[in-house]
């Protein structure tokens, strides 16, 4: 029985301590004040709730953006656009007016 005790104690400290890890290290949120103009307050708050967000969330989400895009140059392309690049195929030479005429007019023939 003493064994299960101690064995149940340690069960709990390790709990404890990964409860722990998982509020500290994976929700690392830091409450912050703003000083917002009262209506602006309130348009961001319809705007939130209209779009199924919290407050937190939409400012958190325009804040990242806002420092991703700090994060590419104007002359860099971003990951984006780099994973769709050679997507479609480019033929240069190609007339794209006259193939979609033709594509048209097989289609509703």
């Amino acid at each position: 029985m003493f064994v299960f005790s101690i064995l149940k104690n340690k069960i709990i400290k390790l709990r404890e301590f990964l409860l722990y890890l998982y509020v500290n290290y994976i929700f690392m949120n830091t409450k912050l004040t703003l000083n917002l103009d009262k209506k602006v307050i309130e348009n961001a708050k319809f705007y939130a709730k209209s779009n199924s967000t919290s407050l937190s969330k939409l400012i958190e989400n325009y804040l990242n953006s806002l420092t991703q895009r700090d994060k590419f140059s104007e002359n860099e392309i971003s990951p984006l656009v780099l994973s769709l690049t050679g997507v479609i195929p480019i033929e240069t030479d190609s007339d794209y007016k006259k193939e979609y005429q033709e594509y048209l007019l097989k289609k509703y023939s």
